[in-house]
């Protein structure tokens, strides 16, 4: 966990070993990300949670799974300014590029989300420059009562030695900081880049002319209810047995969902792992 501030730029820090190593979740991220991510009913984003394949539901990563893992840190790198403007669009119509938001939760480590969380994002432009003078693709932003975010931005350029990424500083209300990179699938560079971690694999699909990506932050807060084994869904009002109708409203894992077909819940069809039956929001 990097303990610097958003003000303070010598925080870099070099990649560790244990960071490069791939987990259990990371193998699955990596699986997952080899093909599209599905597109939820009703044009819903498909956040890393909602991603299945015909062998059954994968696990998300970072998975917020009551205190296994946080999201890794990585450096911060020679980019970073301090000082960002508080925004949620790094964009205007006439920027160039290919257009990409990126959404996703701040959860701490019991799986409740974190309000008000602090996400201050900085990246290279089309071409894979940084702007050092001003702000361009430079913004910060505050998690919502829900612990959500959504950055409204485009595509990373690539510079060398370095494959497509994103940084960010990750904070919760007087909490410790986290230094991070998001990084996108099938990227012909992450074979090459010494930095890539699998477990920062954002879940991305094509839309229109533009991407849209989505990646959970699971920060080291101490929250209650505590860790707890076997894995617990906090914030769940879904229960299997249960007869659903079109329209039926629930949460599963303090994510709101809508039901797309009517139905009886059974164990294995809960909302996050079938979203032709749920869709979010």
């Amino acid at each position: 966990m990097d303990n610097a501030t958003p003000h303070d730029p010598d925080a870099s820090g070099e990649a560790s070993g244990d960071r490069r190593r791939i987990s259990r979740k990371g193998l699955l991220k990596a699986a997952l990300v080899a093909s599209a991510a599905p597109l939820l009913a009703g044009g819903g984003v498909a956040l890393a949670r909602d991603a299945a394949t015909g062998n059954g539901p994968l696990a998300p990563t970072p998975e917020c799974d009551d205190g296994d893992d946080t999201t890794p840190p990585q450096m911060e790198g020679p980019y970073f300014k301090p000082n960002s403007p508080r925004r949620t669009s790094l964009v205007t119509p006439s920027t160039p590029g290919v257009p990409l938001t990126v959404s996703g939760y701040v959860f701490g480590r019991a799986c409740r989300p974190v309000s008000g969380a602090l996400l201050d994002f900085w990246q290279a432009d089309t071409n894979g420059a940084y702007d050092m003078a001003q702000f361009a693709f430079r913004g910060h932003q505050f998690t919502g009562a829900d612990g959500s975010f959504s950055l409204t931005t485009i595509v990373p350029g690539l510079y060398p030695g370095r494959t497509r990424h994103i940084h960010v500083k990750a904070q919760a209300p007087g909490g410790r900081i986290l230094t991070t990179q998001l990084y996108f699938p099938n990227e012909p560079r992450n074979n090459t880049d010494a930095l890539f971690d699998p477990e920062l694999l954002m879940s991305v699909r094509n839309v229109g002319n533009g991407r849209q990506g989505s990646f959970d932050f699971v920060l080291d807060v101490a929250q209650t209810p505590g860790p707890t084994d076997p894995p617990t869904e906090p914030g769940t009002s879904w229960a299997a047995g249960t007869s659903y109708r079109a329209g039926d409203r629930v949460t599963y894992g303090g994510v709101a969902y809508r039901c797309l077909q009517a139905h009886r819940a059974v164990s294995g069809w809960e909302p996050r792992e079938v979203p032709a039956l749920w869709e979010r929001g």
